[in-house]
């Protein structure tokens, strides 16, 4: 089992998470992060550090995000690895409430 980061990371890009992760199984993308599904031990230390609520067990992913899930072990092919945490994007808390963000995905 593996974590998956979701919609609400993206345009916020918050890496609270990143300084938590035992693994550094981050992965920074231009306006978003994603979990390493092979790097991932399933601790859940990340979960309650995310501003957002963008990071959920694979099993608890919500319904209509499912797609998250392969796009974290996709975009984690191409992406560096992030393992310090860093500002947010500019107008990340702009972004926050905002819901159904997948076309603002930069790759």
């Amino acid at each position: 089992m593996t974590h998956v980061v979701t919609d609400s990371c993206i345009r916020c890009r918050y890496t609270d998470c990143v300084d938590v992760c035992p693994v550094d199984c981050f992965r920074e993308g231009p306006n978003m992060l994603v979990i390493d599904p092979d790097e991932c031990i399933d601790c859940a230390v990340c979960i309650p550090e995310c501003p957002v609520e963008a990071i959920y067990a694979e099993e608890d992913v919500p319904a209509g995000q499912e797609q998250f899930t392969a796009l974290n072990a996709e975009l984690t092919k191409i992406w560096p690895s992030i393992t310090r945490a860093k500002e947010a994007l500019p107008d990340a808390d702009e972004w926050a409430e905002v819901k159904d963000k997948l076309e603002h995905l930069q790759r």
